[in-house]
């Protein structure tokens, strides 16, 4: 194995030779932690962006999220605000690893706060709600059939049904703790699954910390973070943004950071009116908006869970995976008030 310097300066000698830029320098890492890792990459003429396996992927079917995410970035960008795909590298005598290499965008990661340069207003985050839902819209009501991506090998429609049966059966598997309500709100939810669902482009992990906003006002730069990307039920993406939007439920909600901002001041755009311009926007229905909420609750519990397996297991320790201690128990609250089940 190639120390950390040689790995570097393989990367900096390939990028270079592969996309002709010169002067090819690292810079800092952006973001890491449980999902890819993204890399500034600086030139002559600019900057690029990196985007690979986290350092601690326990198992070598991580690398398969930055391919998803190049071949959907690759299908949408034109019609879709995200970073424009440029490279992809299989090698992995390169780094290790593959990779992709996608342009910079500037823009902020808006989390706990509003930036210092927004207004601090109803308006401004009206403003918010409707870009990203407008954002995902564009993805939405791409035909997917008429993308260059892999046709998927099971109906997109069911999508949501198969999600609860894997993570379901996964969390059985992998039980590290007594979590009663991921049984109780998987039984509701198939229960509930609507009988009409639609087929389209599916982010799969879409919520203001996923997306980038212009510096100076907001306005969206790009939807990012692709790496769950698929062909399923648009009304899932729709799900999580808006479970992560307006009013909490729950005195501590999991991932408090993600929706903190919509909660900085009264009277912001409520979820259903996002969710009905998101509707009019795409011409899908966006009726049975409570199911979606408590699936997209649910679902973000059960898949998060696994890095508290790990962490229980001894495998990983950082603050994210500690967090979920709380986290996951409040998600799963959260979904069963939405389900009246509490």
């Amino acid at each position: 194995m190639c120390s950390v310097e040689a790995r570097d300066d393989q990367l900096v000698d390939w990028i270079g030779r592969s996309l002709g830029f010169s002067e090819v320098r690292l810079g800092g890492r952006l973001s890491g932690g449980n999902s890819n890792v993204t890399q500034l990459v600086e030139h002559r003429d600019g900057r690029v962006i990196i985007r690979r396996p986290p350092d601690n992927a326990i198992s070598a079917s991580a690398a398969n999220g930055v391919r998803r995410e190049y071949s959907m970035l690759t299908a949408v960008s034109g019609a879709v605000r995200v970073p424009k795909p440029l490279a992809i590298c299989e090698d992995t005598d390169v780094i290790g690893q593959p990779f992709i290499v996608v342009e910079f965008v500037e823009g902020v990661s808006i989390t706990t706060s509003l930036p210092n340069s927004y207004e601090r207003s109803a308006d401004t985050l009206n403003t918010l709600g409707t870009e990203l839902i407008d954002g995902i819209a564009a993805a939405h009501r791409l035909d997917w059939q008429s993308l260059p991506l892999r046709q998927p090998s099971a109906p997109p429609q069911d999508y949501v049904i198969r999600q609860i049966e894997r993570w379901t059966a996964v969390r059985r598997k992998d039980a590290v703790r007594d979590l009663p309500l991921v049984e109780e709100l998987a039984k509701w939810l198939i229960d509930r699954v609507p009988r009409v669902r639609a087929a389209g482009v599916l982010h799969g992990d879409f919520h203001l910390d996923n997306t980038l906003f212009a510096l100076d006002r907001p306005v969206l730069a790009a939807i990012i973070d692709w790496e769950l990307a698929t062909v399923g039920d648009p009304m899932a993406d729709v799900g999580l943004m808006l479970a992560f939007w307006g009013d909490r439920l729950v005195e501590s909600p999991g991932f408090s950071f993600v929706q903190a901002v919509t909660r900085e001041v009264p009277g912001v755009i409520s979820r259903e009116q996002l969710a009905s311009r998101w509707a009019e926007a795409t011409g899908l229905a966006a009726d049975a908006l409570d199911f979606y909420l408590v699936f997209a609750l649910w679902r973000l519990a059960a898949i998060v869970e696994g890095a508290f397996v790990l962490y229980r297991g001894g495998l990983v320790d950082d603050p994210y995976s500690r967090g979920l201690e709380h986290d996951v128990p409040a998600l799963l609250e959260e979904a069963a008030i939405i389900a009246a089940l509490r």
